[in-house]
């Protein structure tokens, strides 16, 4: 059964994004069956995996809108490892028109069960905002992967998203748990980043992942290629920490199976 994963916070500039198309080429890479959704109207993760987000015939809006089912939006990406469900601009009309809409929270939900056996993970990147789309995600996911720019409102913005996901665990869906904080661009010689850091580690100690991915050139310059860190350079700092974060994510989610 699929890992439905969403990557969220609802500030923006923090990795989200990246975070998203980089660790579903590193959990491809190792063996790993994926399927990436863009539920972000800007489509950065669909032009971040080398797909013009204007040209395909379905969207994650035609998904949300049960206008098809999920599996005629699927894009294979075999040069990139991971199959996509992208979005574009169209998902701001999705966010008006799920307002009118009965069970508007649920619409993902069910279109993703009929992927379950189909992927080992599917991640889903979330807009930088706590709207119904991500409300979507979260009652869709069986966790949540928060990126965090340790930086001063780090925090501050953490707890409106951990907030939401309560609501979301106490209505709608009870199975969704915190996979972990990602601490992103972290840079070590930076003191406020430090400070911020052992904070998340005092308030969290067991979500926090021990993974920190680097300020790196390469992450930055991927996506204007198309291509993920991996496939761009695949042994720069930037893919080799979210290498060692899909080890991380895999070896958590072994653990909580055992423990289940």
């Amino acid at each position: 059964m699929a890992h439905t994963i969403a990557v969220a916070n609802q500030k923006g500039g923090v990795g989200k994004t990246t975070t998203s198309v980089n660790l579903a080429a590193a959990l491809a890479m190792n063996r790993r069956r994926v399927l990436l959704v863009d539920l972000d109207p800007q489509g950065n993760a669909t032009v971040g995996s080398g797909v013009d987000k204007d040209s395909p015939e379905h969207t994650g809006y035609d998904v949300l809108m049960q206008q098809v089912s999920v599996r005629e939006a699927i894009i294979e990406l075999p040069d990139a490892g991971y199959d996509l469900v992208p979005g574009n601009s169209d998902l701001t009309a999705a966010e008006v028109q799920l307002l009118e809409s009965e069970a508007r929270e649920q619409q993902l939900r069910r279109q993703l069960a009929r992927l379950k056996d189909d992927y080992d993970y599917i991640l889903i990147d979330c807009p930088p905002a706590l709207n119904i789309l991500t409300l979507n995600a979260l009652v869709a996911a069986r966790g949540v992967l928060i990126p965090i720019q340790c930086e001063y409102y780090a925090l501050e913005g953490l707890t409106a998203l951990l907030n939401t996901i309560a609501r979301v665990q106490e209505r709608a869906n009870p199975e969704l748990r915190i996979n972990g904080l990602l601490r992103t661009m972290y840079d070590p010689r930076n003191n406020l980043a430090n400070q911020v850091a052992a904070q998340l580690m005092q308030h969290f100690p067991k979500q926090v992942y021990s993974t920190q991915i680097p300020r790196n050139v390469r992450l930055a310059e991927a996506p204007s290629h198309g291509r993920t860190a991996i496939q761009y350079d695949r042994y720069s700092r930037g893919a080799l920490a979210y290498m060692a974060l899909a080890s991380e994510v895999i070896r958590r989610d072994m653990q909580a199976a055992t423990a289940s």
